[in-house]
């Protein structure tokens, strides 16, 4: 956990070197070098304290002590020069080890300036090294700020991803762990953590034999081809507690030094991108190819130990593409190690990537011991798939992990369900394609129609655009609408007569890439690419084939052209009288969902702040605002599974605390961080991040914890929790917080921001008067969202009849 003041510090360190240090990765450097710097002089003065010696700043190098550096005496450009002289030849001195020295190595100061300097240091010199979580918390914290090395293809992954990843595979501690293109190695300590907290009694890792704790450290391995990269994995491990971190710059594709090294577990997300030309690898690998995706997966499966397991992050190609090397690497996969595949939604790494991936499970025991592999639909990683992914409710990796682990006990008993279902090892290599698209094995559903059934290409034909408009020449206005592939009804606008066409009926679009589906009944434009216009024969009514493909979607199979299954696609062909009638009952529905869908989003309580109203600092109408434990107070091994619940701001979702996901600890801690109980009536709100994200806590959930993410505010008698809630709810209230909020890459709020915010302060009557206001209108508007459910059924079953009219 990650107190307030280091994430500010980290903050300020990054606003002081924008200026003359833009870019994110050379920010990182910057600081890492001048943490390392700070920690080794820390040392050798607590070393000091405890009447030994100096090791790192003694002979020639005791000159660049840190304390020479902020001595008031110092000129700016003296400590220019001293601190420049110092980074280039620390790696020179005898008295740091190896681990040190490699962090030094290249190390440079890339701007002249002293002021920018001296600032900067001053905010490093409020850093101290106490060896802590916390330490490395806020280091990971900084390492987040880098997000894509987009050039490479590497995205950074989500925590959440690799704490899921590392829960399916499971490591233990006498198993060697390799992660090959380790970047920051963040799968490397979600590993360390996952095997300290299954071997914990009271404190982190205290059933572990210092022995074990020595070979487990000792068999944890990152490689990486980047050398910053490696800098950076080397010191993010020390600041988690490995004295002697084994992380190598090695080139996994093209090197044989370190072919003859297997490991029991296997965990990466390895870049998908490969440079122009290819890459040339050595000839011992099984398949042969120059894709890095390719050769990376290779790699993997084949240095696993005979028991190995791993799991790895794919792009959609690896699933589905026809190339050669795709499908030896695909069957030689099937054959010998893979058990499960995990199919994301699209948006997990936003905002840097919008990549379709997945998890590829590989277990060279269980492979052996069954026939068929488990493939995992998750629809929803807890987050949304925007920008921002802001946390939502309903995360399907929990009941993933589930489904998981019920088909690695028992393959041949586990019944396939909506998330997960097994396909038989034989039936994935029928046609030779061994594609790993989940969809593709779906049973088809049981025909009991008297109505003729058509392939949908046998009554669709297509209508090739006079032109097509690219995303440039897209207007905000114009006569025309641009119809493209995206969710969008409209993309944009436009005047171009000779690009328009004219349907002589309604016409159907389809998103080649993304199948999406839209009605046009109105002269329109192509925009770009990658639809299909598809007109209707006789024997079909066009609205009949948009409800039909709305209600029963052709499921994406990731980036590709999927018109050709979209003609392999059945529909059933009631007379057109009978569509017709289909169709206005499904139009009819519609309009109710369109209205309802209206007042759902827009609605968003409004409270009308009256002149005579007073208004106060938030402070004074509280009995207390109280900040979350810090991270010296709670660790990440005290999280117990089936305890007390812990409330950060991700649990905080729609004003509403979620309990599904949420980190739970024993009472004995829940005791010891009595003062962070959560009582009735308390707000809890968020501190970093999305600003305004609060609820009110309710009878169920006294006794909860907060957790270090958020403050709780604990409101005097005269004011009534929810409606302060709406409040700090709003978006009046929202705006003033990020105009205050401190922070760059994530906004923070600290106390003093929130005890001044102005609250207008009704009598307390008034208060419950507009929150049974509110109410009531919330009452009304969750009418509209269950009527939008209803009637989007109603639709779904008025189509089904067609399939279930008896003959």
């Amino acid at each position: 956990m990650l107190d307030t003041d280091t994430k500010r510090r980290i903050d300020s360190c990054r606003d002081i070197l924008v200026g003359k240090v833009p870019d994110p990765k050379s920010q990182v450097e910057q600081i890492t070098i001048a943490l390392i710097y700070k920690f080794m002089d820390d040392m050798d003065a607590e070393a000091e304290e405890l009447g030994g010696t100096r090791s790192f700043f003694t002979g020639d190098h005791a000159q660049y002590g840190w304390a020479k550096l902020m001595a008031p005496s110092m000129g700016g450009f003296d400590v220019l020069a001293l601190y420049s002289e110092a980074i280039q030849k620390m790696n020179e001195n005898p008295g740091i080890p190896p681990l040190f020295r490699d962090i030094f190595k290249n190390a440079y100061l890339p701007y002249r300036d002293p002021e920018t300097l001296r600032s900067f240091l001053k905010e490093i010199d409020g850093f101290t090294y106490d060896h802590s979580e916390r330490l490395g918390d806020a280091f990971e914290y900084l390492l987040s700020v880098l997000g894509s090395q987009g050039d490479a293809g590497q995205f950074r992954t989500p925590r959440h991803i690799i704490d899921f990843m590392v829960e399916i595979i499971d490591p233990k501690k006498n198993e060697s762990i390799l992660d090959p293109a380790c970047g920051t190695a963040g799968f490397l300590i979600s590993a360390w953590k996952h095997i300290l907290k299954h071997n914990t009694k009271e404190r982190s890792g205290d059933l572990l034999t210092p022995d074990e704790r020595q070979y487990l450290a000792a068999n944890i391995h990152g490689y990486d081809i980047s050398p910053d990269m490696v800098r950076l994995s080397l010191v993010n491990l020390y600041l988690h507690g490995f004295t002697d971190p084994h992380v190598v710059e090695y080139d996994t594709l093209t090197s044989e030094e370190r072919w003859n090294e297997t490991a029991d577990v296997i965990l990466a997300n390895p870049p998908f991108m490969s440079p122009k030309g290819g890459i040339k690898p050595h000839k011992r690998f099984s398949v042969q190819a120059t894709r890095s995706e390719v050769l990376f997966v290779d790699y993997m499966a084949e240095h696993l130990s005979p028991q190995g397991r791993a799991a790895i992050v794919v792009p959609e190609g690896i699933i589905f593409q026809s190339g050669t090397a795709y499908r030896q690497l695909r069957e030689m996969l099937v054959k010998n190690a893979l058990v499960a595949v995990v199919s994301l939604p699209a948006g997990v790494f936003n905002p840097y990537s919008g990549v379709k991936t997945s998890i590829l499970i590989l277990d060279k025991r269980l492979a052996k011991t069954t026939d068929s592999v488990l493939f995992v639909k998750v629809e929803n990683d807890g987050f949304n798939l925007g920008a921002q992914r802001r946390a939502v409710m309903g995360s399907d990796l929990p009941q993933a992990v589930r489904h998981l682990r019920e088909f690695f006990a028992d393959a041949e008993a586990f019944e396939s369900n909506a998330m997960a279902h097994k396909v038989a090892r034989a039936r994935i290599g029928e046609n030779g394609e061994w594609n790993l698209s989940g969809e593709r094995y779906q049973s088809e559903p049981k025909v009991q129609t008297s109505f003729e059934i058509a392939l949908l290409g046998d009554v669709v034909s297509t209508i090739t655009p006079p032109a097509k408009l690219q995303k440039e020449s897209y207007s905000a206005e114009g006569r025309y609408p641009i119809i493209d592939q995206s969710q969008q009804e409209i993309a944009g606008w436009t005047d171009d007569e000779l690009a328009v066409i004219h349907p002589t009926k309604p016409l159907v679009i389809f998103g080649d890439h993304t199948c999406a589906v839209k009605l046009v009944r109105r002269p329109f434009v192509q925009g770009a690419d990658g639809i299909k216009i598809l007109e209707t024969s006789s024997a079909l009514q066009p609205a009949f084939l948009f409800y039909f493909l709305k209600t029963s979607p052709l499921e994406s199979d990731g980036y590709k052209r999927h018109f050709t299954d979209l003609k392999r696609k059945r529909i059933p062909l009631p007379p057109l009288a009978i569509q017709q009638e289909i169709v206005a009952e499904i139009e009819g529905y519609q309009k109710v969902i369109d209205g309802a869908r209206q007042v759902v989003g827009n609605y968003q309580p409004r409270i009308v702040v009256q002149a005579d109203w007073p208004v106060l600092p938030l402070g004074d109408i509280c009995v207390a605002i109280l900040t979350g434990p810090f991270g010296s107070a709670l660790h990440q091994s005290d999280y117990v599974p089936n305890g007390v619940p812990v409330v950060n701001p991700q649990n905080i979702v729609d004003g509403a605390i979620v309990k599904d996901g949420a980190k739970s600890v024993s009472e004995s801690t829940r005791d010891r961080l009595k003062d962070f109980s959560l009582r009735e009536n308390d707000i809890v709100i968020g501190r970093r991040g999305e600003m305004g994200r609060c609820a009110v806590i309710t009878r169920n959930m006294s006794g909860w914890l907060c957790g270090t993410g958020c403050f709780v505010i604990r409101l005097k008698e005269a004011y009534d929790p929810r409606f302060i809630f709406y409040c700090l709810a709003s978006s009046e209230v929202k705006a003033r917080l990020e105009q205050q909020a401190v922070g760059v890459t994530m906004l923070n709020l600290n106390q003093g921001i929130l005890s001044s915010l102005q609250m207008a302060t009704p009598p307390i009557d008034t208060q419950r008067a507009i929150v049974a206001e509110i109410e009531a209108e919330q009452a009304l508007v969750n009418a509209n969202k269950e009527l939008i459910t209803r009637f989007e059924a109603k639709i779904k079953a008025t189509i089904n009849r067609v399939w279930g009219e008896a003959g």
